[in-house]
């Protein structure tokens, strides 16, 4: 693969015996195993009962999308999603995603890695032509749902001028989420109120993400949608981001879909062929799984170096709790964003409680030039910067990584580094691709099923219930 991502553990594996990793591959290579029989089972009536719900589809999905886009084109899923992307793009200048969870936190990694950081402050021509982008439906608070209602309202007044339009989708395997369903009925309610109930802008405009049956596939059908994507059955909320849950809003929002599949399916046939030490699902498994077997290390710090990356951690902050968190096993995973952090949780990663592997996730080159730190007249040094002469912000940042693994290094602070060259769709697709791989496996290897959440449920069922009183 070119410009593919890179994981170093070398820090680490220097704190513990290079023996448990040799002991660790057989079973490792069993659990890698029993994934690609999984995904033989999919579909089949023979799934057994403690592998259910199955949902491994995830796994070969980005490389059969870009071969269904191959052989139909504009006929494919791809296809129909860049297509009705385009028509929001140039009918819309406001883009609503209403999701939770899985269905929403991979698209708000998406955004934040691969568009531009203020990018709803941009002009519609520097956005390139793109809507601004706003989330709901992922809580049940009154002031925020009020705020976008009225910064709707007061900002779009002629439903004929394009920077006054906007649309939305909603993203719901179910329909029946209760955060997001009642996010759908409040918005969609203003935007009938804006174009008209029975206008074509108050069916075009919306944007249904849906399961194959249930109330929201119900509801669309009953509304007349014209373009409602799928959820395939197959693939979990938190394993989506390589379905229409993920794909349409990045590409209302322009991103390369064939580059992050690309880089998606790239890792996945690294990880179903190379061996440990030239795979990074295999090693990035065999690292945090020994550390926590033999060092009581439980919690898992995903440490992005910029602020770019925040929301990606905090995808991964999910899809570990919740695939692993069963049966009182499972790591507790934590995202920080440095250099910010250092200043909060850096004292007791550094001298608190021996619990934590500390993974960073560097990215090698900025998109933008190098800002070099500028030089003042002497009198006005007293920052003392001058010394920083011909210095850059990245070489700051380059600095304050490798002082951090220092000072952990000194002090037998376990950390590793996953290393992207630089942020674009390729790279994003392969790293949420890796943590997705790695989180099912480790499950694998120790027994625990990384699909289906049964702890949630509970608070929805209570929830419903104290409603109904």
């Amino acid at each position: 693969m070119t410009n593919s991502i890179r994981y170093d553990d070398s820090a680490a594996r220097k704190l513990i015996d290079e023996k448990w990793y040799e002991e660790l591959q057989p079973a490792l290579m069993a659990a890698r195993e029993e994934m690609l029989k999984d995904i033989e089972l999919l579909g089949s009536d023979a799934i057994p009962a403690d592998k259910q719900p199955l949902d491994a589809g995830f796994q070969n999905l980005p490389q059969q999308l870009l071969d269904e886009y191959e052989s139909q084109g504009s006929e494919s899923l791809l296809g129909r999603i860049e297509a009705k992307a385009q028509e929001l793009r140039e009918q819309s200048d406001r883009f609503v995603v209403l999701g939770i969870g899985g269905s929403y936190m991979g698209m708000r990694a998406l955004f934040e890695a691969l568009c531009h950081p203020l990018h709803n402050e941009l002009t519609r021509d520097q956005r390139g032509g793109v809507p601004r982008l706003y989330f709901e439906g992922n809580n049940v608070d009154n002031d925020s749902i009020t705020a976008l209602q009225e910064l709707l309202k007061t900002s779009c007044q002629d439903p004929k001028d394009v920077l006054q339009r906007w649309s939305m989708t909603v993203i719901s395997k179910s329909g029946g989420t209760l955060e997001t369903a009642l996010g759908f009925r409040l918005f969609r309610e203003s935007l009938e109120e804006y174009y008209g109930a029975d206008s074509e802008e108050s069916r075009s405009l919306v944007v249904p993400i849906t399961g194959l049956e249930g109330k929201l596939r119900n509801f669309s059908n009953h509304k007349g949608y014209p373009e409602v994507f799928p959820i395939p059955d197959n693939v979990g909320g938190r394993f989506s981001v390589f379905t229409s849950v993920g794909l349409f809003p990045a590409a209302v929002l322009g991103v390369d879909l064939k580059a992050l599949l690309q880089g998606a399916a790239d890792m996945t046939r690294l990880f179903n062929s190379q061996p440990m030490g030239d795979n990074p699902v295999l090693d990035y498994t065999a690292t945090c799984h020994l550390f926590e077997r033999e060092k009581n290390v439980s919690m898992r710090i995903l440490s992005t170096w910029g602020k770019r990356l925040e929301a990606l951690g905090l995808w991964y902050d999910q899809l570990l709790a919740e695939s692993l968190g069963k049966e009182e096993k499972g790591a507790t995973p934590l995202t920080v964003v440095n250099t910010r952090d250092l200043h909060s949780r850096g004292q007791q990663h550094q001298e608190g409680v021996r619990d934590k592997l500390i993974t960073n996730v560097i990215v090698e080159r900025p998109d933008s030039k190098p800002i070099s730190v500028p030089v003042v007249p002497e009198e006005e040094n007293q920052d003392q910067l001058n010394k920083l002469k011909g210095k850059t912000v990245p070489d700051v940042l380059s600095a304050a990584i490798e002082g951090t693994n220092q000072a952990y290094a000194d002090v037998h602070r376990p950390t590793a580094d996953l290393i992207l060259p630089n942020l674009d769709a390729y790279t994003v697709g392969q790293t949420l691709q890796m943590l997705m791989l790695a989180t099912v496996l480790e499950g694998r290897l120790i027994n625990i099923n990384p699909y289906g959440q049964p702890g949630v449920e509970a608070y929805k069922k209570n929830m419903q219930e104290v409603l109904s009183r």
